[in-house]
C-alpha cells in the first residue's frame, strides 16, 4: 500500500498501527541481509510508539500510523545518528531535527535510520563506512547515492516513505536507479535544522515514495518555514489538495537537446522520449530550449561543495563529540586532530576536503572558487530565461541505469558525472523531481537485470504545485510505479527472490 492508502485504513480501523509497523519491520528482518539499507533499526522504540497511537483512536495528523525511515544525517533523539561515518561512532543527539518533529506530529512512526555515502559524499552509497547498499532490482548493482539506503528501502517496499537529502542529486539519482519518485523541494523550502551539513548553500531534504500523490503528502508535512533555519524561507506552503489533478493541458514542457547528447545511454533517451510523448499526449506542449552553461554544473558544483564541505566538516575534531583516538604520550593538540581526523573519516570525505581547502586558499580562491560562483549565477539565469518560455524542463534523471558496485570506484570523475542531470538543481535552488519511467532490459537471462529508469523534471522556484502536477499526470498514464523488484515483500506472502 502507498503511504495515503495506508493512513487511510488505519483511519478507517481496517488495520493497526501496530500491524503496519510489524509487516515492515518483518520485511526489514528478511530482506536487510540483502540490501543493507539501514544502518540502525529502532524496533521496540516504532511498536511502543504504535501501541500508544493506536490506544489514543483519534487520528494524530494524515501519516497517523505509517512506518518511515530517516536517512541518518538527520538528528533523531536517543538514536545514533552517523552520517554512515567513523567520526561520529556513538554520537546520540539531544534534539531531533525538524522535520523528525514534523514527522511525529502528524503520525508518522520511525523504523529505523538508513546507510549513506559517508557525509552524503557520493553517487553509489559505496562510501559509507559501514558498507555499500544494494539496488533491490538487481543486489549487485549500486542503488545510487547518498540516500541509497533510503532508496532501496523504498523500492523494495519496507516502508512506503523515506526521507533522503539533496546536495547534487542525492535524492533524485537514487530515486531513478531504483524505480521510484524522488522529490528534492525549492531551497529554503523544508527545514535543514538537525542536519548533517555537506555543504550548506546545496544541501535540501525531501522525500522518497512509490507515488507523486504520497511525495506530495510527506512534502506537505515537512516542509515550511523554521524559525530555527536562518536559510528557511518565508513563503506559504502550496496548496496540493487541488494540484493533483492529472490535467496539463496547456503545460509548456522546456526540452535542452542540445544537452542530451554525448555520454547518454540510447535505452535511457528512448524511455525519455516515451515520458515526453505521454505528456505530450495528455495536452502539454513540448518546447525546445538551450541551457548553455548546463555542462558546466559538474565542475562548477565540485568546487562550490567541496569548498563549503571543507568549512562544515572542520567541526569533526574529536573535542566534542563522536570518536576521539587514543592519545599517545606527548602528543599535541595538533596530532590529536590529525590522527582523529585521519582515522575517522573515509577516503572520498578526505578527497572533497583537500579539494575544498585548496580552492578556497589564498592565491586560488579567486581563480577556482569564486569563478565557480560566477558560472553558478549564469546558469541561474539560464533557467530563468527558459523559465519565460516554459513551465517546467525535462531531463533524464541519469546518464545510465544503475551500475555495478564496484565498476566506478577507481575513476572518481567518472563517478561524478552521473549527476550531470541532477546537479543544475541544486546549483540554481530549484524543486525538481524524478519520477520512474521505464526500464533498461539487459541481456542477461536474469529477472534482476531489468533496470529501472527514472525521467526528472525541474520547475520554477517555490512553484512546487505544478512540478508535482506534471509528475502525477505521467504516473496516471503509466504503471512503471507499480511494479516491484524481484524480491521485494510481495503481499501477504514471502520475498520472491
Amino acid at each position: 500500500m502507498t503511504a495515503n492508502q495506508l493512513a487511510k485504513q488505519i483511519r478507517a480501523g481496517e488495520t493497526t498501527a501496530v500491524a503496519a509497523v510489524e509487516r515492515s519491520l518483518d520485511g526489514i528482518k528478511r530482506l536487510e541481509p540483502k540490501l543493507s539499507a539501514f544502518n540502525t533499526v529502532i524496533a521496540e522504540r516504532a511498536l511502543d510508539r504504535a501501541r500508544s497511537l493506536d490506544a489514543a483512536g483519534a487520528s494524530t495528523g494524515p501519516l497517523h500510523g505509517v512506518p518511515i525511515a530517516i536517512k541518518d544525517n538527520m538528528c533523531t533523539v536517543g538514536v545514533p545518528t552517523t552520517a554512515s561515518s567513523r567520526i561520529l561512532a556513538g554520537f546520540i543527539p539531544p534534539y531531533n531535527a525538524t522535520v523528525v518533529e514534523r514527522l511525529e506530529r502528524a503520525g508518522a512512526i520511525i523504523v529505523g535510520k538508513t546507510n549513506l555515502d559517508e557525509f552524503a559524499m557520493g553517487s553509489s552509497t559505496e562510501n559509507s563506512a559501514l558498507g555499500p547498499s544494494k539496488n533491490p532490482w538487481d543486489v549487485t548493482r549500486t542503488p545510487g547515492g547518498s540516500s541509497g539506503g533510503s532508496a532501496a528501502a523504498v523500492a523494495a517496499r519496507l516502508v512506503p516513505l523515506a526521507l533522503g537529502s539533496d546536495t547534487g542529486g542525492s535524492i533524485r539519482q537514487p530515486a531513478g536507479l531504483c524505480g521510484i519518485v524522488g522529490f528534492k523541494p525549492t531551497y529554503g523550502r523544508v527545514s535543514r535544522y538537525g542536519l548533517l551539513a555537506f555543504a550548506s548553500s546545496l544541501d535540501q531534504i525531501g522525500p522518497f515514495a512509490t507515488t507523486v500523490d504520497d511525495a506530495a503528502l510527506a512534502f506537505s508535512v515537512i516542509g515550511g518555514f523554521d524559525s530555527h533555519d536562518s536559510t528557511s524561507a518565508p513563503e506559504a506552503m502550496p496548496d496540493l489538495a487541488g494540484a493533483l489533478s492529472g490535467d496539463v493541458k496547456g503545460l509548456r514542457i522546456g526540452v535542452p537537446r542540445a544537452f542530451l547528447g554525448e555520454g547518454v545511454d540510447d535505452v535511457i533517451l528512448k524511455a525519455f522520449e516515451s515520458a515526453l510523448a505521454t505528456l505530450a499526449a495528455r495536452g502539454a506542449t513540448l518546447v525546445d530550449i538551450d541551457l548553455p552553461h548546463a555542462p558546466y554544473g559538474i565542475p562548477v558544483y565540485y568546487l562550490i561543495c567541496t569548498a563549503e564541505a571543507s568549512s562544515n566538516l572542520a567541526r569533526y575534531d574529536g573535542v566534542r563529540y563522536g570518536l576521539r583516538t587514543k592519545l599517545e604520550k606527548d602528543d599535541s593538540l595538533l596530532q590529536m586532530y590529525e590522527r582523529t581526523r585521519d582515522q575517522g573519516f573515509g577516503p572520498e570525505v578526505k578527497r572533497r576536503i583537500m579539494l575544498g581547502t585548496y580552492v578556497l586558499s589564498a592565491g586560488y580562491y579567486d581563480a577556482y572558487y569564486l569563478k565557480a560562483q560566477q558560472v553558478r549565477t549564469l546558469l541561474l539565469q539560464d533557467y530563468q530565461r527558459a523559465f519565460e518560455r516554459v513551465d517546467v524542463v525535462a531531463t533524464p534523471t541519469t546518464p545510465t541505469p544503475a551500475f555495478k558496485l564496484g565498476e566506478k570506484t577507481s575513476d572518481p570523475v567518472q563517478m561524478y558525472l552521473n549527476d550531470i542531470f541532477t546537479v543544475s538543481a541544486n546549483l540554481t535552488g530549484l524543486p525538481s523531481i524524478s519520477v520512474p519511467c521505464g526500464f533498461a532490459e539487459s541481456r542477461e537471462p536474469r529477472a534482476e537485470s531489468r533496470l529501472p529508469i527514472g525521467f526528472q523534471l525541474t520547475g520554477r522556484a517555490f512553484d512546487e504545485a505544478t512540478l508535482l502536477r506534471a509528475a502525477d499526470a505521467l504516473q496516471r498514464d503509466t504503471t512503471f510505479h507499480t511494479e516491484r523488484p524481484p524480491f521485494a515483500e510481495a503481499s501477504g506472502g514471502t520475498p520472491r527472490d
